[in-house]
């Protein structure tokens, strides 16, 4: 036997083997042997510390929670001015479009003159005008005639006042002398208005 073999059988044996350890005895992450006593107020700093992360866990998901809902407000508001923007973005080229649609209702007006223009000719000439207004209605134009209805300051143009006998007839609307339009509900032309006055001076 070599006397390094003769040393390491004299060596005192190392017991690895904490199963007859005292229970009460528990080792925490820093490293701190806690027993007895100090084991009560160990766990009650860690009960302390357990607490402050749940609260402040609850704090960092309720902020998260808020900021999720006021991005998804924010991007609803965004879509919802974009979407209103796309519809009245043809607001201008529809305005152009108007006085085409004007010179229309201007030939139809002169019954005398249209009734003399040739049949087939003429129901070419509406068909056109109904395949434009047609296209326009699509794009969330309408018409506002108001004829007959009672006289609105904030809608219609009032440009004459025609003295009535009838009561029933004041402030009516008696003829339009030019439609009026709007654009997905919003007015881009008021009409122009005759309107009936009762005891008119």
């Amino acid at each position: 036997m070599s006397d390094q073999d003769e040393i390491k059988n004299n060596e005192p044996e190392i017991d690895t083997d904490r199963g007859d350890e005292d229970v009460d005895e528990f080792v925490f992450e820093d490293n701190t042997e806690v027993t007895g006593g100090d084991y009560k107020q160990k766990v009650d700093k860690l009960k302390a510390r357990i607490k402050e992360l749940e609260k402040k866990n609850a704090e960092l998901l309720d902020s998260w929670q808020r900021d999720k809902a006021d991005f998804i407000n924010t991007r609803k508001r965004d879509e919802e001015a974009k979407a209103e923007f796309l519809k009245f973005s043809k607001a201008d080229i529809i305005s152009e479009i108007i006085p085409v649609l004007d010179s229309f209702d201007s030939a139809f007006k002169n019954k005398d003159a249209w009734e003399k223009v040739d049949k087939t000719w003429r129901t070419g000439v509406e068909y056109i005008h109904s395949q434009l207004l047609n296209i326009l209605t699509g794009h969330g134009l309408t018409v506002v005639n108001p004829t007959g209805l009672a006289y609105v300051a904030s809608r219609d143009e009032a440009v004459e006042n025609i003295k009535v006998d009838k009561p029933e007839d004041d402030g009516k609307i008696l003829e339009v002398v030019q439609v009026g339009y709007e654009l997905n509900g919003r007015e881009i032309r008021a009409p122009k208005v005759k309107v009936g006055h009762h005891n008119m001076e």
